[in-house]
């Protein structure tokens, strides 16, 4: 398993709209996805689970990725968060 921790960069967080960006990216691939925040897991793969972590701008979180592409799934998730998620 591959993991790596990112800050949430973008103005509002890890609302409805970056979650559904993250979970579109994340069923790209083939890896089981988990995302921490605080002790809390999510699934990398469902809206409600990410948006549950209420990972405001500034938190940190934990990336996961467990299978075969697991490595470019990180990258490609890191990516997305490093851009805001398209925002600000």
């Amino acid at each position: 398993m591959l993991s790596q921790v990112f800050m949430i960069k973008n103005k509002l967080g890890l609302h409805a709209r970056p979650s559904a960006s993250f979970v579109q990216t994340a069923s790209k691939f083939r890896s089981e996805i988990k995302v921490e925040k605080d002790g809390q897991v999510a699934d990398g793969k469902s809206i409600l689970d990410l948006m549950m972590l209420a990972a405001a701008q500034g938190t940190h979180i934990n990336i996961k990725a467990r299978g075969e592409d697991a490595r470019e799934a990180l990258r490609a998730l890191g990516d997305l968060i490093d851009g805001r998620f398209g925002e600000d």
